[in-house]
Parts: C-alpha cells; sequence; structure tokens
C-alpha cells in the first residue's frame, strides 16, 4: 500500500494527447505530429527565457524562513532607536514581508517548509518572531494562531540550534542554552574545518566571529518571547546520546573559555576566521554564494567594525540583496542562484530535442566556457594536486565548483559547439580529469568535497541542521558516471568499476535509490539508472530492471509520477499529486533502460502532453528540489520546464530505435 499525500490533480484543458493501439502498442502518425508541435512548443518556450550573454537562470525560491532571517538582519543592521524603538529602513519592503509571510501561514497557524507541508515548528517561531518585530500585534488572529501552533508543535524549546543561535544574537533565546561555535577551530592544526560540508564552513567562520566577539543586538523596546516556551519543559541543550553528551560538556568548557579564555589566543583565532572569510568573499557573489552564509558575513563585518562604505561590507549587502525578488506589491527570495545549473540542463534538453537555434546554443557554450573555475578552490585541501576545473552553481564561486554541476555542464557540451572548439576541448578534458580525481574512497561521488563523511562531526551541539558532512550520493553518482561514460570511457575503467559497485551496494531493497538533491527516490533512481545503463557494465542488469519495477510500481493512476518530501521524514516512498518534473524524471529512467513503448510510460508521456499549458510551460504545485531534506527545500521554476521538455525529446528519439529490455 502507497501513503499518499497531497490534494487530487486538478482538471486541466488537455493540449494534446497519444492514440495508442493496444494490441502493437504503436503510436499513430497523428500523434508523433502532435508530439513534435508540443515539442517545439516547449523548446520555443525556453529559447525565450535564455538572456543575452547566453545563459538561463530561473527563480530559485524556498520558504519563508528566508524572509524571516532577512528581518533579523536588517534588525542587527539597524538597531532600535535609545528608547527601544525599531524604524525599518524600508517601510514600503516591510509591509511587503508583512503581506508575504502572513500569504504563506497555514490554516492551522504553523508554516511549513515545502508546498502542501505540514507546520514547521522552525519556520514557525522565525515568521513569528518576524512579524513581531515588524509591530504586529500580539493579539491579532495570526499571531495568537501562530503562537498556538508553536505550543502545539514544542515551543521555543523545540527549536535546532540555529534557530536558538539567531534568536540568542538578539537576547530572545538564552546564550548558555545555545551551542558554541569556537573561532578557536581556525587555528586548529591540520584540516579540521574541511572535514565539515562546505555550505556547513562558510555559515561556523562568520558565525564564529560575531561569537567570539560577543557581539550582539537589542530587540525593539520590550520584547521577548517568553509566551513561546513550552510550559513545564525546562530549556536545555539537545541531548541525543552518549557521544553528544560528551560535546555537551565540551561546549561547556568552550562557554567558560569565552569568558576567562586568553584573549590572546582567541584574538589570534577571530583574526583567522576573518583573513578566511575575507579571501572567500573573492571571486564570489557573497561567502559561499549562499543566503545564510552570506547573511552572516555581513554581520561578522558589521560585528568587526566594518564601515558601511567599506569595499567589502558594500560587495556583501550588494550579493545578498540580488538575492530578492522584489516585485511592485509583493516580495520574494531566494537562497541562491543557478544560472549554471539552469544552463547546463536546458541546453542538454534543447541538444535532446533537435530544436537547436545555433547561434542561441553558441552563446550558451560560450557562457558555459566562461565559467568554467581555474582556480584552487576548498577542494583542494584533500586532493592538492589535482588540476583545477569545475563549474560552480552560480555565476561566481570559485571556491566551489561541484561535482554534479560539472558533469551536467559536461553533458550540455555534448550537443553545443562553442565558437572556439579548441577551447571547449580542452576545457572538456580538464573536466574530466577533476571529475577522476574527485571520486570518494567509496567509489561514489559528493557534491564538493572528497570523503567528507567523519560521521563524529554529526554529534556536535550544532549539528541538527543535518548538513554537517557531504556525503556521497547516488544521483551525483550516477550523474557522473553518465558523463563520464559518454566520453568514451568504459566500464573497465577503474573509476568507472568502483563507481558501479557504488551504485549497486547502494541501491534499496525496493529496488529504488535515495535522492539526495532532488525530491526523492524517484530523483535518485532515475540518476542512477542513466549511470548504470552509460557504462555498459553487464552486472548493472539485474538492478536497472528492478529499479524499472519500482518505478513503474508507483506511478500514479493518472499516468504521472509525484512524490512528496514527506518521504525524508519516513524513509521511504510518499506518493503525491503528479509533477511535470517527477513524471519527467521517471520517463527517461524508464526509457533509457528499453521501457518506451510500454503502455506505462506512453501513459506517462501522454500526462505530459495533456498537462502542458498553451506557452510551452507546465504548472507545479509542489516542491521538487532538495536542499537539505528534512530542513530545507528548494523550488527550481524551470525544473518544470526543461525535465519535461528532455522526457518528451527522449521519447521522440527512442520510438525510432529497436526495442530492448536494457540496453548494454
Amino acid at each position: 500500500m502507497r501513503e499518499q499525500f497531497g490534494s487530487a490533480v486538478p482538471a486541466i484543458v488537455s493540449v494534446g494527447s497519444l492514440e495508442l493501439d493496444q494490441q502493437n502498442e504503436e503510436i499513430s502518425q497523428q500523434s508523433i505530429t502532435q508530439l513534435e508541435q508540443q515539442l517545439s512548443l516547449t523548446a520555443e518556450a525556453l529559447l525565450r527565457k535564455q538572456h543575452a550573454d547566453g545563459y538561463w537562470c530561473g527563480d530559485l525560491t524556498a520558504d519563508s524562513t528566508l524572509a524571516s532571517d532577512y528581518v533579523l538582519l536588517q534588525l542587527w543592521l539597524f538597531p532600535p532607536e535609545e528608547g527601544g524603538a525599531w524604524t525599518p529602513p524600508r517601510a514600503q519592503r516591510t509591509a511587503k514581508l508583512v503581506r508575504y509571510l502572513k500569504a504563506c501561514q497555514l490554516a492551522d497557524g504553523g508554516w511549513n517548509l515545502f508546498a502542501q507541508g505540514e507546520a514547521d515548528v522552525n519556520a514557525t517561531v522565525k515568521a513569528y518572531t518576524a512579524l513581531k518585530i515588524m509591530g504586529e500585534d500580539v493579539d491579532s488572529r495570526c499571531m495568537r494562531a501562530a503562537r498556538e501552533r508553536i505550543l502545539e508543535l514544542g515551543g521555543l524549546q523545540a527549536c535546532n540550534s540555529y534557530t536558538k543561535i539567531n534568536l540568542s544574537l538578539f537576547g530572545l533565546f538564552p546564550r548558555e542554552f545555545v551551542p558554541t561555535v569556537p573561532a578557536e577551530i581556525m587555528i586548529v592544526p591540520g584540516s579540521f574545518l574541511y572535514e565539515m560540508s562546505s555550505w556547513t564552513r562558510t555559515i561556523i567562520v562568520p558565525l564564529s566571529i560575531i561569537q567570539g566577539l560577543g557581539a550582539q543586538r537589542t530587540a525593539p523596546s520590550g520584547m521577548t518571547l517568553q509566551e513561546l516556551i513550552y510550559p513545564g519543559s525546562p530549556i536545555t541543550m539537545p541531548r541525543r546520546d552518549l557521544t553528544s553528551e560528551l560535546f555537551l560538556h565540551a561546549d561547556k568548557l568552550l562557554k567558560h573559555w569565552e569568558r576567562r579564555g586568553v584573549q590572546k589566543i582567541r584574538g589570534r583565532a577571530i583574526a583567522a576566521a576573518e583573513r578566511w572569510m575575507l579571501e572567500h568573499l573573492q571571486h564570489s557573489e557573497g561567502l559561499g554564494a549562499i543566503y545564510p552564509s552570506m547573511m552572516y558575513a555581513i554581520m561578522a563585518m558589521d560585528s568587526l567594525g566594518y564601515e558601511r562604505d567599506q569595499p567589502d561590507m558594500i560587495e556583501a549587502i550588494r550579493h545578498f540583496d540580488e538575492l530578492l525578488l522584489e516585485r511592485e506589491d509583493s516580495i520574494e527570495f531566494q537562497p541562491c542562484k543557478s544560472p549554471v545549473w539552469d544552463t547546463a540542463i536546458a541546453a542538454f534538453a534543447l541538444g535532446e530535442t533537435g530544436e537547436i537555434d545555433a547561434t542561441a546554443m553558441t552563446r550558451a557554450a560560450d557562457w558555459l566556457l566562461s565559467k568554467e573555475v581555474r582556480r584552487k578552490g576548498d577542494w583542494s585541501a584533500k586532493r592538492p594536486n589535482l588540476r583545477p576545473s569545475g563549474w560552480a552553481f552560480e555565476f561566481a564561486n570559485d571556491f566551489y565548483p561541484d561535482i554534479d554541476d560539472t558533469a551536467m555542464v559536461l553533458l550540455a557540451l555534448q550537443h553545443i559547439r562553442a565558437s572556439n572548439p579548441e577551447r571547449q576541448a580542452r576545457a572538456e578534458q580538464r573536466a574530466i580529469d577533476w571529475l577522476l580525481g574527485m571520486q570518494s574512497a567509496d567509489g561514489g561521488w559528493a557534491a564538493f568535497d572528497v570523503d567528507n563523511d567523519w560521521q563524529l562531526l554529526n554529534k556536535v551541539p550544532f549539528a541538527d541542521h543535518n548538513a554537517m558532512l557531504d556525503p556521497t550520493c547516488a544521483d551525483i553518482t550516477g550523474r557522473v558516471l553518465e558523463a563520464l561514460s559518454k566520453r568514451g570511457l568504459g566500464p573497465k575503467h577503474p573509476t568507472i568499476a568502483r563507481g558501479v559497485l557504488y551504485l549497486l551496494s547502494s541501491q534499496e531493497p525496493n529496488g529504488s535509490w535515495y535522492g539526495r538533491w532532488g525530491v526523492n527516490y524517484v530523483y535518485g533512481t532515475f540518476l542512477a539508472m542513466r549511470g548504470l545503463i552509460a557504462t555498459g557494465d553487464p552486472r548493472a542488469h539485474s538492478a536497472v530492471e528492478k529499479a524499472a519495477r519500482w518505478l513503474l510500481s508507483v506511478q500514479n493512476e493518472d499516468g504521472g509520477w509525484g512524490e512528496s518530501c514527506v518521504s525524508y521524514e519516513v524513509d521511504r516512498f510518499v506518493a503525491a499529486q503528479s509533477t511535470p518534473t517527477q513524471t519527467a524524471w521517471a520517463l527517461v529512467g524508464l526509457m533509457a533502460c528499453g521501457k518506451t513503448r510500454s503502455s506505462q510510460v506512453q501513459k506517462g508521456v501522454q500526462w505530459l502532453l495533456a498537462n502542458q499549458r498553451a506557452d510551452g510551460d507546465w504548472d507545479e504545485a509542489l516542491t521538487t528540489g532538495t536542499g537539505f531534506p528534512n530542513v530545507f527545500y528548494l523550488s527550481y521554476h524551470l525544473y518544470r520546464m526543461y525535465f519535461p521538455a528532455l522526457a518528451l525529446a527522449t521519447y521522440r528519439s527512442e520510438l525510432t530505435r529497436p526495442a530492448l529490455s536494457v540496453q548494454f
């Protein structure tokens, strides 16, 4: 029995459909013509979204916590006046923030982390706090409902460490009950800092400066959050197991050190953190080019006494403000920008369609080549002799090229040609070499680093954000195997062989694979399947067939596929209403192993065609991107276009090939 999540699929006027002869499973020529027309419609819509410089960059949105954190940053930069009153710097923007947060509130009074999800205590506490800071009456209906929901969820005590840390910076949560992030980690011998995930690294370095300096701001006059404390439950540090208990004792020692430690050592550590932060601001759209790190970097520079007109501060604030999607009557926030990712997938999908405007594709190739990272980044701490290459996710983030983007760019460059073919060939070879060098010891690939799997770090007090490490995962490994295999590396190549074994060993008993960076098992499964099939390794045959059976077993009755973010909470597939993105993922995986002519695939294709809008786009109600499972999810606004385009293009192409069970 499958779990079902989400509302029923809304009625949508069909644009087109397939005519299937059930007896011989052949598609009529009329239907193929209809398919080609709708595929062209999508390709044209995608090309219209290409920027003049050659790239694509769709909106990338998340949940309400980004807006709530923005309010805290404004309170930090523009503290209350001497009498305690707070006058926000931009009244019009504040009004938009209030409207936005109220619009995101659920009927039960809470705020969630993903579309159609249940209330989350951290998101709800953050929204309540932001609204209270902005002057919302605590007796208003929305605030009363929020307060009741927070207490139902366990109160302030139930929040994670980072929520409590943020509140403590304004005196809204006791400092003694939040984890210490010691600046002294910057002067610990060895590579301790680089055992943490890249995103944790860029968060804790500026945060260690803020805490190390004892920096704090006041909330507006008389403001507390005492009403959110769950009655009868003590405020304590989280205790999970014996190892965590030992870290809590260490945290007590660190707090004692903060009060009585040798200031010379503390000063040297803070100076080292500042140098690291300033270095990592170079060749980047802000620290780590991601929202939380950028926010803490601004707060850290302010704590260090940087004036607002200092170049580093000006640039940091400018890049942060560029994440805002502010319109005349609304506001929304992006956790980062996704131009390399969007460009690579859009170009790959368009290449598969054959609907290629040569000039547009050359611009895309030239733009991608201009974004290759040729400097050594944090990854080189464990691979010091590896020649730098790779692509970052954002416009500029040179310390953090990532493996997934690099593999996707390689796949895209199969279809598009730059104005300088020799330059393209050299870049492709560098990228291949870099990917080969970034394989972890277990045979898989992670997002940013090699062997970033020191499990002990998951026990530190501030590790409850579920993102201390960057372990290898099936989805990235599958994409890398596909990219390398299509560059001529065969199944006997040792890197490919180890990657195949990694995927075979990480397959779930039901045939699926866990998806780290997309929701969830549908995402991981389609990429693992494509990677295994691309290698041509006969050992993968039964695993791929098992995966195909699993995908077919979770197809919705309407022909599409949909999976809820709840699947991360319960560690198993949870069905949801069909989405264009997840339907496309499933179809691409199934077609890769020869299921194109199956009635299930044709039903899925029909779902895509029937739900396409007249402008070539699709509507998507659910969240399909993953930032940090159970903590942070992403809505890529171009996913619903370029993944269906890829699925429809693959379908058209596969119809001309012989029907095989698995193509090895």
